[in-house]
Order: C-alpha cells, then structure tokens, then sequence
C-alpha cells in the first residue's frame, strides 16, 4: 500500500486538525484517567500520542508482556472519539536490558561508558537493543494494528537527541567499518578519498579504520564527515528495523517519527523517504526576539522534506520548557499565535508536550496543558479557547501550503563539512547563514520552500528565485544541476565559501569557487575572515560586475549574467538592513512576491489551498495590535 493511501487511514480518523498531545496515563491513578477524558473533551483534544516512554510497563521482565493498562486506555479513547498516535515506546530501554546486556549502552569519543537513568542510553549499531526493540514493535503491531483509535505509529521518539547517538564502542567501530566497506568497496578507494597520504594515515586494511575518537590533534575531515553520515544512517536502520515489522503486519496505518528542533545531527533529506508523514517538535525560547523567524524557517524545512506536502507539529510547549539555563513562560497568547504559525506554514496538527503536567521526574516543571494547578489556570483556558478555535476551521485538514516562488538549498552532509575544524574561520555556521538569507523574504511576508542538493532540475525550474548560503561541499552533479538552473533562465544568489570542496572534502582545484566560476563570472583567490567575525575574500571579476565593494575597493557583491539567467554573488555577508535591500531587489526583478501585499511590518501571511481549490490566507501579527487586511475575494476565502 502506497503513502497516499496509509495517509488516508490517518485523516480517515480525525474531522479537523489533530490537536492533543503526549499521553502519558502510566503516571496517574484511575481518577485522574476519568478528570482526563473530561478536560480532553473540554479542550477539544483529537488526537494522542500513546505510550512514548512505557517500555518498561509493558514489557516488565524479558518476553513478559502486561498490555492489560494499555488496552483500557485505546478503548476509552476510541470511545472518546480520539485517535491515537501509538509509540513504539523503544526510545527509553527498561532497567533490565541494560542489566543483562550492558552492551548496549553507549561509549562516548574518549572512551567513557554512558549509564542509565536518563533515556536514550543505547547504541544505534547494538544487535541487542535493535532486538529487542523490534520484538516490541512486533507485539503492539500484532494487538493494536485493528484497533479503531490506532491512527498512526509513532516509532522511537526524537532519534539523535542526545550524545549517545555517537557512539565509539567496538560494536559501533564494526559496524563503522562495515558501512565503509560498502561505501568504498576497498581501502585503496578510501585512502583516495580520505586524503590519507597526508600526516601518515594511509591504511592497509579496514581493520586499522577506528571511529573517530579523541586524538591529540585535529582529526581526519574526511573520516569524521562520514561518521557523521554512518550516524545518521544506523539511526535510520534502527527506525527501519522497527518500520518493516510495522508495515508488514499494518499495511494501512501510516509510519512516523518527531525530528528535534531543527540540528544538524540527522539528513532529514535522507530520512524524508521513509516517513509516510513528518512531525517535528518545536520548542521556540520566549525570551529571544528571533524565535518568530527561526521557526518559521524550521517550518519551512519540514514542509520541504516532503515536497511542500503537510507535516505534523507532534510537540510544542504552552508554557515554558525546563532544559534551559532560564525557562521563561510563554505570555498569554503566545501558545496561540505559535501554533498557528505551524498551521499557516503547513502543520495539519498543532499537538504539545504533554497532556498532563508531570508529578515526579526531570520533567515535572515542563509546562503542559494541563498544568499542575488544573483547570483552573492561565494555561488551561487558553488550550480549550484554541481547541475550539482550531476546530472550527475543517477545511484546513489536508488543505496544502500554496507553492512558493523561491526556494533555499539545504544539505546536511555539507553542513557537516563545513562546521568540521581546521577552516578560515570558526564563525561561518550554516544556519547563520540560511537565517540570514530566509529573512529579508520572511519579513517581506515571501514564503520561501527548503529544498535538497538533490533536487531535480525539473522541479528546481519551477522556482524563479534560489538561494544558496555556504554550500561549502558539491558533487560535480549538483554543481552542474545548479548552473543549467541558472543557464535556462533562473536566478541564483550564493554566498562565499560555496563550491570549495567535493563529497569526500577535498578540494574543487582550478582556483576558487571551482565548480561555480563560470556560473559566478569571477575567481576567489584568497579567504580573508577578519577578528570582528566579518567574512572577507579577495574576488578577481571573470565576467561579473560589481554591485558593493569592501573597504578595500574590490568586489564584495557581484552580478553575472549567464546563459538566460543571472547569479549573485556574495563574498560577505551584507548586514541585515543591506541584505533585505538586496533580496528586495533581486526577488522584485524576478517577481516574487509577498503572499498578501501592503502588509504592515511585524505581520506575516501564508496561504494554504484546500482540495476544492479555496485559498485560506493566515495572517499572524507578532505585535499584537488590531491589523486590517484587504484583500480580493476569492469563492471560499476565509478571513
């Protein structure tokens, strides 16, 4: 059964945006189960995520089995009408797994043995834990793959999250060495492309080939660029292996999992695939003036990883989070206003952590929507206005973001490379620079999609603006794939230290940026990073014109025309008030536009088109003032 028609058994069970939460009934007592079912009714509640953490309650002893508690809960939520998002609980393994195989747990990079007690504390390359974990999937499959409240699997939990998704045991250094294997073929192909010859690292068998631990010195770039890429790989086996059991016995139900607040840990692009959904967790801090804009652009990432498709918000907070050095509150409205962000840039579900505020646990002082003071709380009122308020749109359910004009390049494998040690300069981080090219359009209210380096040209054709910040590491493919982009008539704006290196980070030779000067019309022959953290570079002109200079005189900003198309050129990074002068040009030339126009500064719009082909405009002011909004109406508008 295809993804489209899994699809169809989640939206089967819900009438409007799902909207709940992590369910986590193991940590009360029956009467507080009967004031839940109440206050879920009250609030609107839908849709649950069942079982995240209850490993160790339902299997209490090795092949012992207690779904007794489990049962009970899914039949009084299929009566309730809520569906459920069923965990496969493998992301914290019980007490007793670690006891009799203490293999499992995770060694960290100068050798030390990480413990239990937290959660996550496997390794993603251990055959016992992937075992285990997948016997468990198999028996909640086998139960619950009929039940009438099942809407979704939830497998693991937030793969990544913490250290241990690096491990350094012997188990993962076989299993290292195994996936270079693969990759290589053989150890003189991995010596090409690991640069081995220099300080002496050429290896004569796989043998010799550790993780990349702790070492006096820098390490190989090479080697821990793909360790990063083995990491993000077994946890991915680790989730298939639980996929498969899941999909075999429950064809029809949809598969998924929640992706941390936006990290470089995961190819998400790699992982996109193999969700028949995706959901993410947002957990934006109250206290930076960035946030609106940060999330909107971990938004548009989860929207690109499906090709614009909706995705599902699986946790956000109502109040404050209890990780950070200072957990402040949200203020009243700010809940609402977040969630409806996720809706107006695709979420077809708007759920939090958790239901119900923690008693006991390291958790205890995470807000939840129903905080320990009950019904009768700020917090409370504000999760049954929004329940209600939600409900009343339908239409909203299923309906797709309206397609964007622009687009922004993303590639974790690049990312990994570029913030590896040894380079110009420690200050040139990724998401700096993919913030600071989303925003001028974020604050002009243009919607912009987050895009592969795998991207077909076809698709990226359909686009009339493409930015591309840092992508310090391409294949000739891609790089080839971006410069018929432009020749056929697209416009590109790339910024410095693009091009620099292939997949196995070594150098593109032939003078910088290699695989893109005849795209760009110049040459970079020196970086230049200064103390103040401002990145600067020596640009010989090939063709290009000068737009803006350094200090110096010579070409800081450049423009080229190119077969039918135009490439920017960005050898610095303009401050923000320039770069939104520059996008605006440049997006104007080519007609991308706002979503609505004449908005006020501070208010953003997004449009998303429902099945019938009504456009429904969202339109969310972050300053919290009376804003009117004219528009041409359209049949099924709602405003």
């Amino acid at each position: 059964m295809d993804e489209t028609a899994r699809l169809r058994h989640l939206y089967g069970r819900l009438t409007s945006l799902g909207y709940g939460g992590d369910y986590n009934p193991e940590q009360w007592g029956p009467e507080v189960h009967a004031e839940d079912a109440e206050l879920m009714r009250e609030a609107g509640v839908n849709l649950v995520t069942l079982g995240i953490f209850s490993w160790a309650k339902t299997e209490p002893a090795p092949g012992t089995y207690d779904f007794t508690w489990l049962d009970g809960h899914m039949d009084r939520l299929a009566e309730a009408g809520v569906a459920v998002s069923l965990a496969t609980m493998t992301a914290s393994p019980p007490p007793w797994l670690t006891r009799l195989h203490p293999s499992v747990l995770p060694v960290t990079e100068d050798g030390v043995r990480l413990h239990p007690g937290s959660r996550q504390h496997w390794c993603p390359s251990s055959p016992v834990h992937r075992t285990h974990a997948v016997r468990l999937a198999e028996r909640l499959a086998t139960r619950y793959g009929t039940h009438p409240a099942l809407a979704l699997w939830h497998i693991g939990n937030e793969y990544g999250c913490h250290i241990s998704r690096h491990c350094h045991c012997e188990v993962s250094t076989a299993a290292f060495r195994g996936w270079l294997r693969e990759r290589y073929g053989s150890v003189a192909e991995l010596n090409e492309a690991w640069s081995t010859d220099f300080w002496s690292q050429r290896y004569g068998t796989f043998e010799e080939i550790h993780t990349p631990r702790k070492a006096p010195s820098f390490r190989n770039p090479a080697q821990q660029l793909d360790y990063w890429r083995f990491s993000s790989d077994e946890l991915l086996a680790c989730y298939l292996a639980e996929k498969e059991v899941l999909t075999r016995i429950t064809p029809d139900v949809p598969v998924t999992t929640n992706f941390v607040p936006l990290a470089k840990t995961l190819d998400l692009f790699a992982w996109a695939p193999h969700l028949d959904v995706i959901s993410y967790d947002s957990y934006p801090d109250p206290h930076d003036e960035s946030v609106p804009h940060r999330t909107a652009f971990s938004y548009d990432v989860m929207r690109g990883l499906k090709g614009g498709r909706p995705w599902l918000l699986l946790e956000q907070a109502p109040g404050a989070v209890n990780w950070r050095e200072r957990n402040g509150r949200k203020p009243p409205g700010r809940m609402r206003l977040d969630s409806w962000q996720a809706v107006a840039h695709g979420a077809d579900s708007v759920l939090f952590f958790q239901w119900r505020q923690s008693r006991g646990g390291a958790e205890k002082f995470h807000s939840a929507m129903v905080p320990h003071g009950g019904r009768e709380t700020r917090i409370f009122r504000e999760v049954r206005e929004l329940g209600a308020e939600l409900a009343s749109y339908p239409e909203l359910l299923g309906s797709r973001p309206e397609r964007a004009d622009a687009a922004l390049l993303l590639d974790w494998p690049s990312w990994w490379a570029l913030e590896l040690d040894a380079h110009p300069s420690t200050d040139v981080r990724l998401l700096d620079a993919a913030l600071a090219h989303h925003k001028p359009l974020y604050d002009a209210s243009v919607a912009c999609d987050v895009v592969s380096a795998n991207t077909d040209l076809a698709e990226l054709t359909r686009y009339r603006l493409f930015l591309i910040p840092n992508l310090y590491s391409v294949t000739n493919e891609t790089a080839e794939r971006i410069c018929t982009y432009v020749r056929t008539g697209g416009t590109v704006v790339m910024s410095y230290f693009s091009g620099i290196t292939d997949e196995h980070d070594r150098v593109h030779l032939g003078g910088y940026p290699a695989p893109f000067r005849a795209l760009l019309g110049l040459r970079v022959e020196e970086f230049d990073p200064r103390p103040d953290g401002t990145w600067t570079e020596e640009i010989h002109l090939e063709g290009a014109e000068t737009i803006t200079t350094f200090p110096h005189g010579t070409p800081a900003v450049t423009r080229h025309t190119y077969g039918k198309g135009t490439a920017w050129y960005l050898g610095t990074r303009p401050a923000p008030k320039e770069m939104r002068e520059l996008l605006d040009r440049v997006r104007t030339e080519r007609g991308v536009l706002p979503t609505l126009p004449n908005l006020p500064a501070g208010v953003q719009a997004r449009t998303r088109v429902t099945t019938d082909g009504s456009r429904i405009h969202i339109i969310l002011d972050e300053r919290n003032l009376s804003v009117t909004v004219r528009v041409t109406p359209k049949r099924g508008v709602r405003r």
